[in-house]
């Protein structure tokens, strides 16, 4: 659901926000030791369990769900849960985690149950194989979480833009557009040409992070660091090709320059601003939220440039903090089953983890008219069968993120590439050394 960074992450929706910033109270101590058990489930973004929470709380009476954080943003939310994680108490009974955020949470693993002990090991054959190794402690002796969505990346696009310029609209023939990044942007250099109002794509920053993970995956595994906890922001060759990508994409005018998950980006959408924009699964529920009704139809689901890639992903842990951590156990299984994986996707297209979830008709046939019928099931689920983890580090979320800015920055016309590059490296070592 990472992203800005991000990432996964999701919808933005301010008063969640706050909403979720000003509550401290964990769920379990809410609930009165006579009535009903209420588990807090704490998420960011949009995971789409509303329906999945109606279903288990109508097959057990004497549970009550209450979710906190829908729609806020990652670097919003991860805060609050570390510092409710180091107090010992605040967090939910369930919390989501994302996947680039994991490592440092798996760092101090005393502070979740260990879902082996609670017949996690039986559950493996649910997840896709690297999914559930992402969840295991680095001795494989503790499973912090359970998995839910990956997010196989294709390239969303408005046809009314497309048409517009005077470009192809249907999805197969915009797709053999751009077999690579360059063509991707000789495709964006004749969009521009046409003057239509609006920039080839929202902003950099979504651009370089799915390039950099499309080359790390098809090659070293890792992004800004290697396996060994090594900060490798300058040596690694997929950071430096990514980064190259995003400025010609930069120097060729293409970007709108919207911040990833601004207020200007959410309204972007709204006034038909930017034609493209990399999208990894999740990203199609979070089009639909901020791009309106009005334009329902007008856009549609083309395949990326490039060779694929995975841009996202969470999973859900309980705390021990948690008062009720039997009932919150069985809930996080509940909700990351083949039938809770296919229930997100429905709900908000978030991408199974799960092989049997993937393989269910309800998202292998599944269309979205939103995005004038696309086949979003076989155009993701297809690709998440093959697709390769990329390793994030101990400091991955801030070394992203000072690497992200100063992306942003040379998309603002305020540093050349080759200072941001330079700003990158040096930001990216500090927030590492902290």
């Amino acid at each position: 659901m990472g992203t800005f960074s991000r990432r996964r992450l999701a919808a933005v929706a301010l008063v969640a926000t706050t909403a979720l910033l000003g509550t401290t109270a964990c769920g379990g101590d809410e609930a009165a030791e006579d009535g009903p058990i209420t588990l807090t489930v704490d998420v960011f973004g949009q995971f789409g369990y509303e329906e999945l929470y109606k279903e288990y709380m109508a097959s057990h009476p004497g549970v009550k769900i209450v979710e906190r954080g829908t729609g806020s943003n990652l670097d919003e939310y991860s805060p609050k849960l570390t510092q409710w994680l180091a107090a010992g108490k605040g967090a939910g009974d369930v919390v989501a985690i994302e996947e680039g955020l994991l490592v440092e949470y798996k760092a101090n693993p005393q502070n979740f149950v260990n879902l082996l002990d609670h017949g996690g090991a039986e559950l493996k054959g649910n997840f896709l194989e690297w999914k559930w190794n992402q969840g295991l402690t680095a001795d494989g002796k503790q499973l912090i979480g359970l998995g839910t969505d990956v997010g196989g990346i294709a390239m969303c696009y408005r046809k009314d833009l497309f048409a517009k310029a005077g470009l192809p609209t249907e999805r197969d023939e915009v797709s053999k557009l751009w077999p690579t990044w360059q063509d991707y942007i000789k495709v964006g250099e004749q969009f521009k040409a046409k003057n239509t109002g609006a920039s080839f794509l929202d902003g950099a920053t979504n651009t370089f992070n799915t390039v950099l993970l499309q080359a790390a995956g098809n090659s070293t595994g890792y992004s800004y660091y290697d396996t060994s906890g090594n900060l490798v922001v300058d040596s690694n060759p997929a950071v430096k090709q990514a980064y190259d990508t995003t400025m010609d994409i930069i120097d060729s005018g293409l970007s709108g320059k919207y911040g990833s998950w601004s207020e200007e980006w959410v309204s972007a959408f709204k006034q038909s601003k930017f034609a493209t924009i990399t999208c990894p699964a999740w990203m199609t529920g979070v089009i639909e939220g901020n791009a309106g009704e009005a334009a329902k139809g007008k856009w549609d689901v083309a395949d990326i440039p490039g060779d694929g890639g995975n841009w996202g992903g969470s999973f859900l842990a309980v705390p021990k903090q948690s008062k009720h951590q039997a009932e919150a156990i069985e809930l996080a299984k509940f909700l990351t089953s083949a039938k809770g994986h296919v229930g997100a996707f429905k709900a908000k297209g978030a991408l199974p983890s799960s092989p049997q979830g993937l393989q269910d008709p309800a998202v292998v046939d599944s269309t979205n008219a939103y995005f004038s019928g696309a086949p979003v099931g076989k155009i993701f689920a297809e690709g998440a069968k093959t697709l390769k983890p990329v390793y994030m580090g101990p400091k991955n979320q801030a070394v992203r993120t000072e690497v992200e800015n100063a992306v942003r920055t040379v998309d603002l016309g305020q540093r050349t590439p080759e200072q941001g590059w330079t700003d990158a490296v040096n930001n990216a070592k500090k927030a590492a050394a902290k």
